[in-house]
């Protein structure tokens, strides 16, 4: 079930939003983590069990941490929390890539399985991950209440694509069930924002994006490549800040408050700056629980470059487990450590505009890896971004629309979504904030969208299969 589609929107939703609101408050929390499970369930029917085992061991060793004074026995539940967690994902997420790869030095003939990777499984051992290290550390107490983790790890809105949600950041909100006219009508705003980014935009970059990568490389106009790498770069944007969106949304809606997890990156000047915007979420895990615990950036500027290095590589695994990903990672680490080398100081001298372009060729490039089939399939599309091919040298740029890989009214769609990749609609929003005119407008939205879905193949939110 995902949250475009019908049965979601017609049914679910619906039913649960009146039954939450007709019960009473202590049982609002039961009624939320039911329904989370059975979100979950009615995709992933079997890996719903492993979900369930990560909770309860968590919550257990979790309690075991808060509870003893020894530091040592701390540390080892500690050790043992992470153990049981990372053995999960890297079984379900890693084994099958570690396996062929061993296969390749043919030293043994392992025979690999085929295992079906469960949905969010990369969420919510993060999510995991970040209660066991903060009760360590002390941050937070653990949970008393078996039924508040479990719906903390399981809840609906972000359990299978995020934002990752720390446990200190919802801890008070399972105790404040109230409903809230302005929270559930920001919560419908944001929601609805969402559904029409993935529907209305990412859905319809998809289609041109599909088209081209399916393309024999070798014969695509350097003109195209192009097009694929910037209609990629937005497909994704919306796709997953549409998701995030719709979670952050319905989270209000039952008076969570999510983290943000997207702050119009594209509109950044530099690639630092770009990854303090882009899945924010992902990125304060990984300085918090794995770039600051190596030391940071106190212990000298080689050992802040391996850092870096290290928490990009392993940020391009945790997307996937292929090449591509790892190959993704390094190449965004490379792009930090030489701003730090001296680049930023750089960019800060040379007009803003000109630095925006930086990033979006950077970034645009490091998609085309992401995106990419395969590493030979990646470096063939970006020499051909760069110079050409021999049926299409670099004089071949002003072809874009002559080749059929875009339609009118999906070019049309194209400029919108690049100029809502800045901040342009938010300001715009700011600037009315009267509510029946902008409930209106979002009800149009929404019946616009839903009516567009409904005549759409269905495409699956990408982040999904992360």
């Amino acid at each position: 079930m995902v949250f475009t589609s019908p049965v979601f929107l017609s049914v679910f939703l619906p039913i649960l939003f009146a039954v939450y609101a007709l019960s009473q408050h202590r049982f609002r929390i039961r009624i939320l983590l039911i329904a989370s499970l059975f979100f979950y369930s009615w995709g992933e029917p079997k890996a719903v069990l492993i979900m369930i085992l990560i909770i309860i061991s968590t919550w257990l060793i979790g309690s075991k941490i808060n509870k003893t004074d020894d530091t040592k026995l701390k540390k080892r539940y500690l050790i043992l929390g992470v153990c049981i967690n990372l053995s999960a994902l890297i079984a379900y997420k890693y084994l099958t890539f570690i396996l062929s790869n061993f296969n390749l030095l043919h030293l043994f003939n392992i025979k690999v399985p085929q295992i079906l990777l469960p949905l969010g499984i990369s969420f919510y051992i993060f999510q995991s991950l970040s209660y066991l290290v903060d009760v360590y550390r002390n941050k937070i107490q653990s949970s008393k209440s078996l039924i508040n983790f479990a719906a903390y790890i399981s809840l609906f809105p972000q359990l299978v694509a995020g934002p990752i949600v720390r446990y200190e950041a919802i801890e008070k909100s399972f105790d404040d069930r109230a409903f809230k006219t302005d929270n559930v009508f920001e919560g419908l705003q944001r929601f609805i924002m969402g559904f029409a980014k993935k529907v209305l935009i990412a859905d319809t970059m998809a289609v041109i994006v599909d088209t081209i990568f399916a393309a024999e490389v070798s014969t695509i106009p350097l003109s195209i490549t192009w097009l694929g790498a910037f209609c990629y770069a937005l497909q994704i944007y919306f796709d997953f800040s549409g998701y995030s969106d719709m979670a952050i949304g319905l989270g209000r809606i039952f008076n969570f408050k999510f983290p943000e997890n997207f702050n119009y990156p594209y509109s950044s000047k530099s690639i630092t700056e770009f990854w303090r915007r882009w899945h924010m979420s992902l990125t304060s895990f990984f300085r918090d629980y794995l770039y600051i615990p190596l030391g940071g950036n106190r212990k000298g500027k080689v050992r802040t470059y391996l850092n870096l290095f290290i928490v990009f590589v392993l940020c391009g695994l945790w997307h996937g487990a292929s090449w591509t990903f790892v190959i993704w990672g390094i190449y965004n680490g490379i792009g930090l450590i030489v701003e730090r080398l001296g680049f930023l100081k750089v960019l800060e001298k040379i007009p803003a505009f000109f630095t925006n372009i930086y990033v979006w060729i950077f970034v645009m490039v490091g998609w085309v890896i992401f995106r990419a089939p395969s590493i030979s399939y990646a470096i063939d599309y970006i020499k051909i971004m760069f110079g050409g091919n021999a049926q299409y040298p670099l004089s071949s740029f002003y072809q874009a629309l002559n080749f059929g890989f875009i339609s009118i009214s999906n070019g049309y769609v194209l400029v919108i979504a690049a100029i809502i990749s800045y901040p342009v609609m938010s300001n715009f929003l700011n600037k009315n904030k009267d509510k029946i005119w902008q409930m209106a407008a979002l009800l149009f939205l929404f019946f616009l969208t839903f009516s567009f879905s409904m005549t759409v193949s269905y495409s699956p939110f990408l982040y999904f299969r992360f």
